[in-house]
């Protein structure tokens, strides 16, 4: 016998289905009128949502490409995008590697051994991380230029210096696996040592593999918080062609080159970066 849903009910789910499709309908509007500005002509960010004529010339000039146009007129792409998202995924890549390789050594060090100092360090630790790193922008500075004079490749304007900032905020990280690992039966490291595994290779072979999926969320927030930082990459890098893509697409908004309709396709071109919350950034700056 099929079931009658009450009047009452069926108005509730109607109700939440369209408070929903309005909630998506926002969500979406700011995505699509960035996608909507880098269809048009010209760089304006006024204009209707569906432009009048479909121009693809902002999408291949954020390709690399030329653009001829009627007149005969080529006009170059103005910055080097793909050499910023080249730099921005290997600074992003590489810092996250580090970090799971760091914080997991240190939360191994936190969950499973004992030392004097522990509670203080990871108190410390968790202390640090409430502060801000624009805090920090004068210091890092002053660091890396000194730094620079010794070790060149972690001086200013190197990707190994930003790489070596990021790689400072590996507190959270830590304390994140840290918790991870205690919920981890002991027992089976030690199972591990009583047939003969050394603590490295108990470490490696038993814990690591239980530990993938906080692994994988570690590398994943630190490569999109890497990706997407502006401060300190704006802060260490100078030259043009070392610019992350985060920090380039600042170019395209200075007081001489307003490039309104050029500068929605590098920011919502590359899958990581069709996130909504750099749409609604996008759209703000755009609608401003």
């Amino acid at each position: 016998m099929a079931m009658v849903q009450p009047k009452s009910q069926k108005l509730r789910l109607f109700t939440t289905h369209l408070l929903l499709l309005i909630f998506i309908a926002a969500i979406m509007f700011p995505l699509l009128m960035v996608i909507a500005i880098s269809l048009r002509e010209g760089n304006f960010a006024t204009g209707s949502l569906i432009p009048d004529t479909i121009s693809w010339e902002h999408w291949r000039l954020a390709l690399g490409f030329s653009v001829e146009h009627a007149d005969g007129r080529v006009t170059p792409p103005p910055f080097p995008v793909l050499l910023w998202l080249w730099n921005s995924i290997k600074v992003a890549g590489i810092t996250a590697i580090g970090i799971v390789a760091l914080s997991t050594t240190c939360a191994y060090a936190f969950a499973r051994m004992r030392f004097p100092g522990k509670a203080t360090l990871l108190k410390g630790m968790l202390i640090f991380q409430m502060f801000p790193a624009v805090l920090s922008l004068v210091a890092l500075y002053a660091l890396f230029d000194r730094l620079g004079q010794y070790i060149p490749f972690v001086g200013l304007n190197t990707h190994g210096g930003v790489i070596f900032a990021y790689m400072g905020g590996i507190a959270l990280h830590v304390w994140t696996i840290k918790g991870y690992f205690e919920t981890i039966d002991g027992s089976l490291e030690e199972a591990a040592a009583l047939d003969g595994a050394t603590p490295w290779q108990a470490f490696r072979l038993v814990l690591l593999p239980l530990s993938v999926p906080i692994l994988a969320v570690v590398f994943i927030l630190s490569f999109i918080a890497a990706i997407t930082e502006v401060p300190v990459a704006s802060l260490l890098l100078r030259d043009v062609n070392s610019y992350t893509l985060a920090v380039g697409m600042q170019q395209y908004l200075n007081p001489q080159n307003y490039l309104w309709a050029t500068l929605p396709p590098r920011r919502c071109s590359p899958p990581f970066r069709s996130r909504l919350s750099s749409c609604w950034r996008s759209a703000g700056w755009l609608m401003a």
